[in-house]
């Protein structure tokens, strides 16, 4: 299997950390939540039903885009939307799904987030969708994520969660940690009114800006 940054080991205890810092920072619990990142002609995923204090390096699952599985344990029962973002986005190679409170909470009112906030702009447009409700690790969940994300890095699923992609892992953790707390204000805000929008020329704007900030070197 190819096409891991670094070698294959390394890429597991990367998403081992990254699955126990979810659940540190409260964004998951027990044996909520998957991760997963691209790997060769398929992607290396948590299993199922595993939680984070208990999981290995060696315990990732690999499933390949043909369905060929190698590993002790089954996939991560939302192995679904996983491969169809990787399939439908070819620039994201890492994707991460929590049941965190605030985006949950926003999720079950099926609500996305609106451009009340510019940092809105994380997950690479104005605003970050909901999906419609759909049953875990079904196909029609699938295609409801991979049509919420065709130009966005992120979307909440109603009665469900958050999911997040990034080039990186760490860019996916990245986004997944902001559009969090992105809810907790949004649904703060609504407690005492709907917030004023920010235009489409004001987030045009921070888009923009958002293509080369913190990429640009010091000289």
């Amino acid at each position: 299997m190819t096409g891991a940054p670094g070698d294959e080991s390394d890429l597991r205890e990367q998403i081992v950390a990254a699955l126990r810092r979810l659940d540190m920072l409260g964004l998951n619990r027990g044996s909520t939540g998957n991760v997963s990142h691209r790997l060769g002609a398929g992607m290396l995923i948590t299993p199922t039903g595993m939680g984070a204090d208990e999981l290995r390096a060696t315990d990732m699952v690999w499933l390949g885009h043909d369905g060929t599985l190698l590993g002790d344990w089954e996939p991560s029962s939302e192995w679904h939307f996983h491969r169809a973002i990787y399939t439908k986005r070819p620039d994201l190679n890492a994707v991460v799904h929590t049941h965190s409170v605030n985006a949950t909470a926003l999720a079950c009112l099926e609500r996305g987030l609106p451009a009340f906030h510019y940092m809105v702009a994380v997950a690479g447009g104005d605003s970050i969708p909901c999906t419609g409700y759909h049953t875990f690790g079904t196909e029609a969940l699938s295609s409801a994520v991979a049509e919420a994300m065709r130009d966005r890095q992120a979307c909440l699923l109603a009665h469900h969660g958050l999911v997040a992609g990034g080039a990186s892992l760490a860019q996916a953790m990245k986004v997944a940690i902001e559009i969090e707390a992105l809810c907790e204000i949004y649904l703060k805000a609504l407690a005492v009114a709907e917030p004023k929008a920010l235009d489409g020329a004001q987030m045009a704007e921070v888009i923009e800006k958002f293509r080369s900030y913190g990429k640009t070197a010091l000289r």
